[in-house]
This record gives C-alpha cells, structure tokens and sequence, in this order.
C-alpha cells in the first residue's frame, strides 16, 4: 500500500526524498542536491508531499513532489522537483502526488493558482490532470520545457470544509475531486 504525506526536512524520510530528486532529477544534468540548493535558494521552503511504501528492509520513499507556496507572489504556487521511482512509475503514484499537492495547496494553503515548468515529455501528464500550457516552448537545464498551470477551483466558503466541519486534509477528498 502507498501512504501519501506531506513533510518537512525533520521527518525521519526526508533524506530518502533528497536521495530520490537527486538520483532521479538533478544526476541527470550534472547537479546535486547541494548545488541545486546552492543555485535556487527558494528550494529550502519546499513543502515535500511524498509516496512511501512498506518495503522489508523499512519504509521507502517511492514518489516526491515540492511547492513553493506564494511564489513569486501570495496567492501563486510552484510545483518544482517531480520524481517517481524508475521502478514504481505507471502506477498512478505521479497523479496521486499531484492531487495530494493541489489539494493542500488550494484548500489548506489558500494559493489561487499553481504553475510549474513540465519538460515536454511531461505536458501531457499534466494536460490530463486538468492543467494547461501557457507561452511558448523554452529551455531549462538544456531540457525543452512548458509551463503549466491551474487555478483553484470556484467553490463556495461551505465546500472548503467537510460534513463535519473540519478542514481539509491529506486523506480526504477534496471538493473539486480528482
């Protein structure tokens, strides 16, 4: 079974979601995490949502995606460093994280609209998850890239909370479902 959370850098699976962008993301171009950081400063405030398994030898971290909330300005969101497994993709764990992203970051977090830069392979992934492509085509690390983006969706004040009158969580739906 996959558990989907959201994290901070002193959860004990930190570490594993560092191991899992670098080897998945950044070794491909030529970085690491530390020059990633060194180069983007703005990724120390990362919120982790993360996919992690049971596995025999203790818990994996198999997904992880980041946002940057009300970046470059309140109310907007960055969706940065999408990685899923070599060995767990195709799984749904990508949409999942996306989902689990959205949910936080519209219903929790307040933002009204989240963007990210998808590379080309990527756009329809996210096309399908209900984003769309905004500008031209453009190079990022010598990748060709899209931006993407979705807006909140329109709800009322009474949509925002649960039959109970609880605020949204990570293991609930949210009232826009994905």
């Amino acid at each position: 079974m996959v558990r989907y959370l959201r994290i901070d850098s002193s959860h004990p699976l930190y570490p594993q979601t560092l191991e899992l962008r670098e080897r998945i993301l950044l070794a491909p171009v030529g970085y690491d995490i530390a020059a990633f950081e060194s180069a983007y400063p703005a990724a120390r405030d990362f919120l982790h949502f993360i996919a992690a398994i049971d596995h025999p030898q203790g818990e994996r971290v198999v997904g992880v995606v980041c946002l940057i909330p009300n970046h470059p300005e309140k109310g907007v969101g960055k969706l940065m460093q999408m990685a899923v497994d070599p060995q767990r993709q195709r799984e749904g764990i990508g949409r999942r994280l996306v989902i689990e992203l959205e949910r936080s970051a519209f219903a929790d977090l307040g933002l009204k609209t989240l963007f990210c830069h998808a590379q080309e392979t990527a756009v329809n992934f996210y096309l399908r998850l209900g984003w769309e492509v905004e500008g031209e085509a453009f190079d990022e690390a010598g990748i060709p890239h899209r931006k993407m983006v979705i807006s909140a969706p329109e709800m009322g004040a009474e949509a925002a909370t649960d039959a109970g009158g609880g605020e949204l969580g990570l293991d609930q739906k949210a009232p826009y479902g994905v």
